[in-house]
């Protein structure tokens, strides 16, 4: 099966999105340079964002570094939350990576020999998902994190390891696995001889076999170990391993390789070798463990018999009519039960059906039909543990049992630690964080309820074995007991959130769903504090589980709210009283399934809060507030062929604010559509827009009824040039609005309750506003890091506030009164102008405010738009 994906893969790239070329490392370095200017120049940093937290569900860690002389110092990275130190064991911290150009982590090195703590970043992410951010390269600090000098390695994006001489501090290895979504040849280990001066590619394999892994023998610094790992990630489809991928050995300090998991070496080969983590023993080199995420089948042992009585899907696949009828009802009742088959159908009505042959016999299997399960029945094998005694020559598998450590999704795990002084002791990560004191042979699971699960980083103690580390989705533990009781060492603010709302309350709540942190509430006027930890009562609430996804509030009343989990798995929920509805919507049985997008879009009418939208690859409109949500149209998307990751389906849905019944859709592959009539009917409006592309936002305009804005996201195919468009007749034609915002993804665009020309935008670099309609930009990040997603804006109009929804520092507030100033002052001067003649200069009273310090203020042209001029 991926034989024939990755063929379907290269088909439609060539077809669909051969036109979406990944962004050239230099287009990305001068993209830095571009946002620092209109940070610069804006005229609005001197107001102030307020962070409302929260950090009890914290973010994605992706590495630690502990000062093994005193272990209450530490560094913690975030995935897309930047570096963090702490020196009182986790009680508080302070960034240090803040003012850098870009915050995202894969992996962090500290040489904590010397006095002056030098630390070294490799920037982007190695695990893979749907929100590994890429990076542009080496970062390194000579004095703590006070200031740093960037290294290179821009087209690196994913940096797996960063592994420092233990002797020589000018010298240094890099894991860099390479783009996520494209191919690109500088992949593999680069080493540097002069502190990150300069670079050498020493291995390299293919443009998409990369390193995520590399250790060192101590005792002899030209031993080194890199793990190889081929892997492809498209929109449609995810390639987890292949026959590149192995374990690399250099016996001359990094500047030659050879593979030691070649065929014979008693390590996995083939198309299903998946994410590799390697680590040495200290103490005997010899020692070396390898983790292995093995992609192929496990062993079909199941009885090849159907039994009528129990039965799996795979066993309805291919029954005839007389066989599907002789099913046992009871059997059948509790199998459409269990498999969440649409109530009305039960065994009786679905035999009526396939007797009177207005289903397939086939029909009930053709409903819960996966393609993969289909294909691997069994399942993968998943993580497996390898040994060498003798430095790499041979390798045996330990784990005598299989280990349930990562479904289906190896990709996003993949390390092994050993501890420093226990040759036979070793800790994994995956869902679970397991640590086995025999080799490698059995495993114990040493989560525990205050846990998080989804486990990246550990961290042993040298001197004190049973002290570990956790990094994790949920933020940083520590345990001093082998992991039998850990505390939650959680203060920054680090929440990876997806989409926000707000609702009327007095004060209002935000509302939010996070990367795998669920989806909460809370009060828009919170200050963080540890306060809620001696009464137990923190102000924001959790509503949902799972990743959190949208979320939609009934303002009535303030306690109905829609939301849910990944892929659609949606409800509605009363917060008062906790009565919760699954809303999800189901296909009819003999009917194609319905596709979901990760975000599945939800949507509460502000005409008529009982209607809800909702958008799978249709789009469904519900009358009675989501007790059922039919589809009311045909696929909106081109329909595509399928690979491994949905796809194919409707990623955003915007309802006019001016006109009840006019709608817009916009999907994953690229297609907006408009209606006029409430969602019956459909015309694509997307034919004039470039092609390939993620619609990341269509938004109908509150303040003229045939303006709309989209905004087009090429962050799947490593494309991170700004596509943001207006439509002023619905969508017939489009112009570029991208003006001169910096190469980086646009997640959202907003338009201004009062000013139909003051947008504000947020990208995977920060916010960006616009006075004059997107003609000119300037950035808004005064209380935020440098760079920062934004992956949602909201703006509350009773309070006239903007809130931001960050993808790795929760949630942020600023008042727009002083914002909304500069379109009065476009109007004072325009109206000034006409007086004294068109084009000549106006003075405004408020171009010398106290306390603006802007370098450029607001003009209008001869036209008498608002422009910025100089002062």
């Amino acid at each position: 099966m991926k034989k024939s994906l990755l063929l379907l893969s290269v088909l439609i790239s060539l077809i669909g999105f051969s036109q979406v070329k990944p962004t050239t490392a230099a287009e990305r370095m001068k993209s830095i340079q571009q946002r620092k200017a209109l940070q610069q120049q804006s005229m609005v940093n001197h107001i102030p964002f307020r962070n409302i937290g929260p950090s009890i569900m914290s973010g994605r860690v992706v590495d630690i570094d502990v000062n093994p002389d005193d272990p209450t110092e530490f560094y913690v990275a975030y995935a897309t939350g930047g570096l963090w130190h702490s020196t009182n064991n986790g009680q508080s911290f302070t960034p240090i990576f803040d003012s850098e150009d870009v915050l995202f982590i894969g992996d962090i090195a500290v040489n904590w020999k010397e006095k002056n703590r030098t630390i070294w970043v490799g920037t982007g992410e190695v695990n893979s998902s749907r929100s590994s951010y890429a990076g542009v390269g080496m970062y390194k600090s000579n004095n703590n994190g006070k200031t740093w000098d960037y290294l290179g390695l821009p087209e690196s994006h994913h940096i797996g390891k960063i592994q420092l001489d233990p002797n020589n501090a000018n010298v240094a290895w890099v894991a860099v696995l390479g783009h996520l979504y494209s191919p690109n040849k500088e992949r593999g280990v680069y080493k540097t001889t002069d502190g990150g001066k300069s670079w050498k590619q020493t291995l390299t394999i293919d443009e998409n076999t990369g390193v995520v892994d590399i250790d060192i023998n101590p005792n002899n610094t030209n031993e080194l170990y890199a793990a190889a790992w081929y892997r492809t990630r498209r929109a449609w489809n995810f390639e987890e391993g292949g026959k590149t991928s192995g374990i690399y050995k250099s016996n001359d300090g990094g500047e030659t390789w050879n593979l030691l998991t070649a065929q014979g070496a008693g390590f996995p080969t083939g198309d299903g070798v998946g994410r590799i983590g390697v680590a040495v023993f200290p103490k005997n080199p010899q020692i070396v463990y390898a983790i292995v995420d093995n992609q192929n089948r496990r062993p079909d042992t199941a009885q090849k018999k159907v039994d009528l009585k129990t039965f799996e899907v795979k066993d309805l696949k291919d029954l005839t009519k007389e066989k599907f009828l002789a099913l046992d009802d009871n059997r059948l009742d509790t199998f459409l039960k269990r498999n969440f088959v649409p109530r009305k159908y039960t065994a009786k009505t679905v035999k009526e059906l396939v007797q009177n042959n207005q289903l397939k016999p086939t029909a009930v299997y053709e409903f819960l039909y996966d393609e993969n399960v289909d294909q691997y029945p069994t399942g993968v094998i998943g993580a497996e543990i390898y040994r060498s005694n003798d430095g790499g020559k041979s390798w045996s598998k330990t784990n005598t049992k299989g280990l349930n450590l990562y479904n289906t999704f190896g990709y996003y795990f993949g390390k092994i630690f050993v501890s420093p002084v226990n040759e036979n002791k070793v800790v994994i990560t995956g869902i679970s964080i397991e640590l086995s004191t025999d080799g490698g042979k059995t495993f114990s699971n040493i989560d525990r309820q205050n846990m998080h699960g989804d486990h990246h980083a550990v961290w042993i103690n040298p001197k004190r074995d049973s002290h570990i580390f956790s990094g994790n989705d949920g933020g940083l533990n520590i345990s001093y007991d082998d992991g039998a009781n850990w505390f939650f060492a959680n203060t920054p603010s680090v929440g990876q959130y997806y989409a926000i709302t707000v609702d009327n309350a007095k004060p209002y709540n935000v509302y939010g769903g996070l990367q795998d942190n669920g989806t909460w509430f809370g009060p828009s006027t919170n200050k963080e504090n540890i306060g809620w930890q001696s009464s137990g009562d923190n102000p924001f609430k959790r509503i949902n589980g799972g990743d959190g996804m949208q979320v939609q509030v009934d303002t009535r009343d303030n306690q109905t709210v829609y939301t849910g989990s990944q892929f659609g798995v949606y409800s509605r929920l009363n917060i008062a009283s906790r009565q919760r509805k699954s809303i999800r919507p189901m296909n009819d049985l003999g009917e194609p399934a319905y596709r979901f997008n990760w975000q599945s879009p939800i949507v509460v009418s502000q005409h008529n809060q009982d209607v809800v939208y909702f958008g799978t690859n249709k789009f469904h409109r519900s009358l009675n507030k989501a007790d059922t949500l039919p589809p009311i149209s045909g696929d909106l998307t081109s329909n595509p062929k399928q690979g491994d990751v949905p796809y194919g389906t409707i990623s955003t849905i915007s309802e006019s604010p001016i006109k009840f019944g006019l709608l817009y859709t916009g999907t994953d592959d690229g297609s907006i559509h408009l209606s006029r009539d409430g969602g019956y009917t459909w015309t694509n409006v997307s034919a004039k827009l470039p092609k390939g592309l993620w619609v990341s936002r269509v938004v109908a305009s509150g303040h003229r009824e045939g303006r709309v804005y989209a905004s087009l996201n090429g962050y799947r195919n490593d494309n991170f040039l700004p596509y943001l468009y207006v439509s002023e007749d619905f969508g017939a034609n489009w112009k570029a609005i991208n003006a001169n915002l910096p190469n980086e993804p646009v997640n959202v665009i907003r338009e201004d309750a009062k000013h139909d020309s003051l947008l504000y935008v947020g990208t995977d670099g920060g916010l960006y506003v616009t006075i004059n309609g997107g003609k000119d930009f300037f950035s808004w990040n005064n209380g935020l890091p440098k760079s920062v997603p934004i992956h949602d804006l909201v703006i509350q109009t009773r309070e006239n506030e903007l809130v931001l929804g960050t993808h790795g520092r929760s949630l942020y507030i600023a008042k727009l009164d002083s914002v909304q100033l500069l379109m009065k002052d476009a109007l004072y001067r325009s109206k000034k102008e006409n007086e004294v003649g068109k084009g000549q200069a106006a003075l405004l009273p408020s171009d010398k405010t106290p306390g603006r310090k802007n370098k450029r203020a607001v003009g209008v042209n001869i036209t008498g738009e608002p422009v910025l001029v100089k002062p």
